[in-house]
């Protein structure tokens, strides 16, 4: 008997410390082959994941991930191209149950692990799928031309000299160039004969999103031209154009990707908005969306439009606000369009 009400108490033990934890192991990298642990990793472009942009922002769907839905998350930066299967390897031979790449540049080594790893969800930032659903890949791609074309009547609107110019990555890119050209089509929306200063960085993709050197250079050289808007589209090369306008009085600098107000406070002086991707919803979503079993193979589109104003708000004047409401809902109702792609 004595040993009947031992048992009983070791086991009562068992089930109160199994309650107290719900049931399920903590979630850990050791465990990820556990069908109650959700291991989410993320693999970076070559870039860095405190970009204050790009990186930052879809890292932080994953961590919401971790936040709301008890996952254990973790990111590796690549640093040359030629690693991004064995990046990707990090997190699948570790039987993650997604991964995140981000980058254009990750699509066909993203679609190469989906067909290698098919029990793998795998989330493409800025990689469309254009060539035919895969069941376990969702390329989550955005309208950046639309998301410029605000930024780009914003800006005709706010230029006092008639000439604005944008600080860009590199061309290799599809939604840099959306970007850009949706900027010129939507300053040329407001003001037909404005002047605009667009460059793209000469380098290749190792290079062209981590030279805030190279921005600042040619955001001072836009501004010497007579340039009092510019539009820094180019993760932490487009940072150091905002940070160089924002030593400048009197003209305006304008974000990308996400919110920069709160990542770059450096810029504060010139930043008047961001054009967003709203990146972190959207990769949150789509893990969510693995999670409940409804994951969606293809094109999962995110939505963009500007930031707030923030310390700018009282200096925009309500007739521009209610012009850039009107060309936003044109956007979206189709009786407006950027031209881009067409």
């Amino acid at each position: 008997m004595k040993k009947f009400y031992v048992l009983f108490a070791v086991l009562a033990i068992a089930a109160l410390a199994l309650s107290a934890c719900g049931g399920a192991p903590t979630a850990s990298e050791d465990n990820c082959a556990d069908e109650a642990v959700l291991c989410v990793g993320l693999v970076t472009d070559v870039g860095e994941i405190d970009d204050k942009s790009f990186n930052q922002s879809a890292w932080e769907g994953v961590q919401q991930a971790a936040d709301e839905l008890g996952a254990f998350v973790k990111y590796v930066e690549t640093k040359d191209a030629k690693d991004y299967a064995s990046n990707i390897a990090l997190f699948a031979d570790k039987d993650y149950d997604i991964i995140v790449t981000v980058g254009f540049a990750m699509g066909d080594a993203t679609l190469a692990a989906a067909a290698e790893y098919p029990e793998i969800d795998f989330i493409g930032v800025d990689q469309g799928q254009w060539g035919g659903e895969v069941a376990n890949v969702a390329g989550l791609i955005f309208p950046e031309d639309k998301a410029g074309f605000l930024a780009g009547a914003l800006a005709a609107q706010l230029s006092e000299t008639g000439t604005i110019a944008a600080v860009l990555g590199t061309d290799l890119v599809p939604p840099v160039v959306a970007f850009k050209e949706g900027y010129e089509a939507g300053a040329r929306y407001i003001n037909p004969d404005i002047t605009i200063i667009s460059t793209y960085h000469p380098g290749g993709m190792d290079v062209a999103f981590v030279d805030p050197e190279w921005g600042a250079t040619t955001a001072k050289q836009a501004l010497d031209q007579g340039a009092d808007v510019v539009f820094g589209a180019g993760g932490k090369t487009g940072n150091g154009a905002l940070i160089e306008v924002a030593s400048h009085e009197g003209v305006f600098c304008i974000g990308v990707d996400s919110d920069q107000w709160g990542t770059v406070p450096e810029a504060h002086p010139c930043l008047v908005t961001s054009a967003m991707k709203l990146i972190t919803p959207g990769v949150f979503d789509l893990i969510q969306n693995s999670v409940d079993g409804a994951f969606p193979a293809g094109n999962f589109f995110g939505a963009t439009g500007l930031a707030p104003f923030h310390d700018f708000d009282a200096s925009v004047p309500q007739a521009v606000k209610d012009k850039l409401a009107e060309i936003d809902a044109g956007l979206q109702d189709g009786s407006i369009t950027t031209g881009y792609g067409q």
